[in-house]
């Protein structure tokens, strides 16, 4: 079917189904202000976005289930492209109740101190906090590993442990009997978005691939946390 639609359309006059997968951070901000533009643009384009984590989301693009996903990097497989959409903070999120709640920033050594609720091992996010720990001879303690950052951020919400969470997981407009504190040391995490390198995309999902990156150039900047262009690399952020 995408085929045929590829055969039968031309650059203004697009047409077909694509599949889309997201994180839910990222989907919370970004599907609002893409759909529209994707109904203006291309009217005849139907499109169906999937939220999942980035473990769940890179089978089902290499089964074909989905045609594109926006996930965390890196993406080590060599049937896939990927390309860096936007860095984003990584910060630490505990309840009121909780020690470091006292505090406005946290080093790696502190956080080392105590069990954490954590993704699992060998996930994007887990590599970077094991790295940063390893680079100075130490290792996070897991109270819980959790898979999906948005659950992740739910349980430091409820008071269940602290977790290291990217700043879309927690926006400002989220009250509650919580505390964000900054983590300096820690690197920014990298959103990018994943394709298949064969077949090659169809022309409904190249479009919809496009303005993706044409959203986040205009309104990514305008999220806490997250950083766009050459300033956003490389990632580390001066303490």
């Amino acid at each position: 079917q995408d085929i045929a639609a590829d055969v039968r359309s031309n650059e203004k006059d697009i047409k077909g189904d694509t599949r889309i997968g997201c994180i839910g951070t990222t989907g919370r901000w970004l599907m609002p202000r893409l759909l529209p533009v994707v109904a203006n643009k291309f009217p005849k384009i139907h499109v169906t976005i999937l939220e999942g984590s980035t473990s769940s989301l890179l089978p089902r693009l290499l089964d074909g289930s989905i045609d594109a996903c926006i996930v965390h990097l890196p993406v080590e497989d060599e049937n896939l492209t990927s390309h860096s959409l936007f860095a984003e903070d990584l910060m630490l999120l505990v309840d009121n109740k909780h020690d470091w709640a006292k505090l406005d920033k946290i080093t790696i050594a502190e956080l080392a101190t105590k069990p954490l609720l954590m993704p699992p091992k060998n996930t994007a996010l887990r590599k970077i906090l094991d790295r940063a720990a390893g680079s100075q001879r130490l290792v996070f303690k897991p109270q819980a590993e959790i898979d999906g950052v948005r659950l992740l951020t739910s349980l430091a919400f409820e008071g269940f442990g602290a977790a290291v969470v990217p700043a879309t997981a927690a926006p400002g407009w989220i009250k509650g009997e919580f505390k964000r504190v900054e983590i300096p040391e820690l690197p920014r995490r990298v959103v990018g978005l994943v394709q298949r390198a064969r077949p090659l995309p169809s022309k409904a999902t190249t479009a919809i691939a496009t303005l993706v990156r044409e959203v986040v150039t205009k309104y990514g900047a305008k999220q806490p946390g997250i950083h766009i262009g050459k300033e956003a690399f490389p990632l580390n952020r001066k303490p």
